[in-house]
């Protein structure tokens, strides 16, 4: 198991982004869990604007590896996660570049994002893994998120899963850090 020091940036999705999400919903290790590229692709240049949905991409060194929106689901008409405390926010994240994924970089994005947002106040953090996706569930554990509800909902079978603020998060006290 790999530790990653590294520091990622996350910035806002653009217009011109969209190629290159449009390459990586076409790997393999993102298409089994995504729906179709073109419908994807349509939701994230709509959540461009949105109020509701803030589509990110993660940078690592300046060069773009991952795509990563977070969204209110209090914001959305009849969200199947508005029975949430208030204030929480949902992530979702996909590891783009295929060379990057199953050493550590899943688990130390989604920590220093959750960590972002939690000191802007951030309750709770969601995510809802397909429970066959076992690779994503445990970097999300490893992240500090526990299952808190398996759900079948318009996103499918989904383990529901979340971290609070107030918990410590996974990484700040393993190997004596």
């Amino acid at each position: 198991m790999e530790r990653h020091e590294d520091s990622y940036d996350f910035r806002p999705v653009t217009a011109k982004d969209l190629p290159m999400i449009a390459g990586w919903l076409a790997e393999p290790h993102v298409a089994q869990w995504w729906d179709d590229p073109e419908t994807e692709i349509a939701e994230i240049r709509d959540h461009i604007d949105s109020i509701s949905v803030e589509p990110l991409i993660v940078e690592l060194d300046g060069t773009p590896i991952a795509y990563l929106q977070s969204y209110d689901p209090h914001l959305e008409e009849d969200h199947p996660y508005a029975d949430q405390p208030f204030g929480t926010l949902g992530i979702d994240l996909s590891i783009g570049r295929p060379e990057l994924v199953g050493i550590g970089h899943g688990s130390a994005m989604v920590r220093q994002f959750v960590e972002q947002l939690f000191e802007e106040g951030v309750p709770r953090v969601i995510i809802d893994p397909d429970p066959s996706n076992g690779r994503a569930i445990r970097a999300y554990e490893k992240a500090g998120f526990r299952a808190i509800d398996r759900r079948q909902s318009r996103y499918g079978d989904v383990v529901l899963m979340a971290i609070d603020a107030h918990e410590t998060l996974a990484g700040d006290t393993e190997a004596g850090n």
